[in-house]
């Protein structure tokens, strides 16, 4: 059973009726959708941090119309392969590659963190049967060696934060995209391109790279709301220009490549 710790304090949570209580009294209330809300004001950074609730209802929209279905069959297949018995989505936004794999993973403890609330919610709200919380990755909430596999899409690494709560043996899979993910639509958007460069594999201190894998498939969309939906859920809506958003707004169809690379780390 994963050991969740007060943010505040670090003392272990306990359920107590509607709320999480530890021994120093700080309490947090379980939220309608069943989702508990551990971020505190001092690990936020704005008043609603993480992806604006239009964002995240893009990328609900994106992902529930299948569009990253076989990276999300790859994700479970390797989370099978792996069986642990409790697995924790870090970044997890609305839940979709944890809920994907539930099929995969009978008997394992699902948990998802994410600083977005909105996204948290939906995810707890879709899939109750998964253990989801409010919370900072380079802060997470959950005792040492609490889980068998780490799991990371399109996120932050914390290293070391994934590390401790790892136990020894432990999975961290990390997604990332590859340098001509969407490439369409970055040529859409941006009057021109940058080359960018295949990114090595990082040495992460308390992990061995244990194998990569490069995964490509097409994407194809039609209408401008779902060309924006995609644009919305990539870091590129946060820097491109009035023009180039408009563009993205206009476009009727859209025919794209997902290059995701795979990463399996082992703690050691």
């Amino acid at each position: 059973m994963v050991q969740v710790c007060c943010p505040v304090c670090g003392r272990a949570l306990s359920t107590e009726g509607p709320s999480w209580r530890c021994g120093a009294g700080h309490g947090f209330d379980v939220a309608r959708q069943g989702y508990v809300n551990l971020l505190t004001v001092s690990q936020k950074h704005s008043r609603a941090p993480g992806d604006s609730p239009a964002q995240v209802a893009a990328r609900r929209a994106f992902l529930e119309a299948g569009h990253y279905a076989p990276l999300a069959a790859r994700v479970a297949a390797l989370l099978a392969a792996e069986a642990p018995d409790a697995v924790l989505d870090a970044g997890c936004g609305e839940g979709y590659y944890l809920r994907t794999a539930a099929a995969a993973l009978p008997g394992t403890e699902r948990w998802g963190v994410d600083i977005a609330k909105q996204a948290v919610r939906y995810a707890a709200a879709r899939d109750p049967a998964g253990h989801w919380l409010t919370a900072t990755a380079a802060r997470l909430p959950f005792a040492g060696g609490s889980f068998g596999c780490v799991l990371s899409m399109f996120a932050l690494t914390a290293a070391a934060e994934f590390r401790r709560v790892l136990r020894p043996g432990g999975l961290f899979l990390q997604v990332t995209a590859g340098p001509d993910h969407l490439l369409a639509l970055r040529r859409l958007i941006y009057p021109e391109l940058r080359e960018k460069a295949a990114g090595a594999a990082a040495d992460l201190p308390g992990f061995r790279l244990e194998g990569a894998e490069t995964l490509r498939f097409p994407i194809r969309l039609e209408g401008g709301g779902a060309v924006w939906d995609l644009l919305a859920m990539t870091p590129h809506f946060m820097r491109i220009s009035p023009a180039g958003a408009g563009r993205a707004r206009a476009a009727a169809r859209l025919d794209d490549e997902a290059q995701a690379v795979i990463r399996r780390y082992r703690a050691i």
